[in-house]
């Protein structure tokens, strides 16, 4: 029998959809961002508070980032082509990672002009800054709340809340600055808050970038169990080794695989291969492409385990 005719082939994905509802709610997000931003800012001006400012402009990176995640969302639900087989899925990974790096630019901009301003403080109006930083806590609290319920479908969502979350908190701790400063008339206190503002993002933006940039690079993603999956494919009846073992993301959401299994029988390949899927499902990898060989095949190409 010729050596092809033993290989058994399969094809095997199911999608994980991210509701049509989601982009109503960026929508809605981004309304409500984009005007606090305008009010923010312009109190900030008006009132000389860098760190109405800078939680201004980091808002607006926000607004940016949530604009981006929604058109990549709305891109990857969009048709397979000839040209784009996979479709346009990778755009989301695309998307997490400009996001981390505006917050990373915005950060920037932050640090330098609070230390600008510890160095040269400027008379700034506390009442303004409480009342301003206070309506911030209400938007972005609740735009941390609309998005929190489908933060685990995707990580472009999962971004978006970590950052209406974290920038509740940010706009607690400028009330404080701002009656502080009220209080004692301590002016350096409120670029001392924006630097905290920068580590804050910063460490919130850190994880983010790592794995959106491993993922653009098709690294293994975090959603994927690659022990889990090693452990599952030896341990299937009837596979006498595996190789050519390959997880990557197709996006933020859905992972693909590929893997050879060397059988001690050819005949128990359907059996063997239904395992195979069950092992790539619950470690998270949805896109699977599996192959099967008797053994002894001969295949030279093959870096077999």
């Amino acid at each position: 029998m010729d050596k092809a005719s033993f290989h058994g082939h399969d094809v095997h994905h199911h999608h994980h959809a991210i509701p049509a509802s989601v982009s109503g709610v960026f929508i809605l997000c981004i309304v409500l961002n984009l005007l606090f931003v305008l009010i923010e800012a312009a109190v900030g001006f008006i009132s000389n508070s860098v760190g109405l400012l800078s939680d201004a402009g980091h808002n607006l990176s926000d607004v940016f980032s949530l604009l981006i995640a929604l058109l990549a969302i709305r891109m990857a639900a969009m048709k397979a082509s000839r040209k784009f087989t996979y479709g346009y899925k990778k755009l989301t990974v695309l998307a997490s990672l400009a996001n981390a790096v505006i917050l990373l630019v915005a950060v920037g901009a932050i640090i330098i002009e609070g230390i600008a301003r510890i160095t040269h403080p400027q008379e700034v109006s506390g009442q303004a800054i409480s009342w301003t930083a206070g309506a911030g806590i209400l938007i972005n609290g609740f735009t941390a709340w609309l998005l929190m319920r489908d933060q685990d479908k995707d990580l472009n969502i999962k971004g978006a809340f970590l950052h209406m979350a974290m920038d509740t908190l940010v706009s607690a701790g400028v009330v404080v600055s701002g009656l502080v400063i009220s209080w004692t008339g301590v002016l350096w206190i409120d670029p001392a808050v924006s630097l905290v503002i920068a580590a804050v993002i910063l460490l919130s933006t850190f994880n983010m970038l790592k794995e959106s940039l491993f993922m653009s690079i098709d690294a293994v993603p975090d959603s994927a169990d690659m022990d889990r999956i090693e452990a599952g494919l030896s341990g299937i009846s009837g596979v006498r080794s595996w190789h050519h073992l390959h997880v990557w993301p197709m996006s933020t959401t859905e992972n693909a695989a590929t893997v050879h299994l060397v059988l001690d029988d050819i005949s128990a390949m359907v059996s063997v291969m239904d395992q195979a899927r069950r092992v790539f499902d619950a470690a998270g990898v949805s896109h699977t492409t599996i192959e099967c060989e008797p053994e002894g095949c001969s295949c030279p190409d093959h870096d077999c385990r």
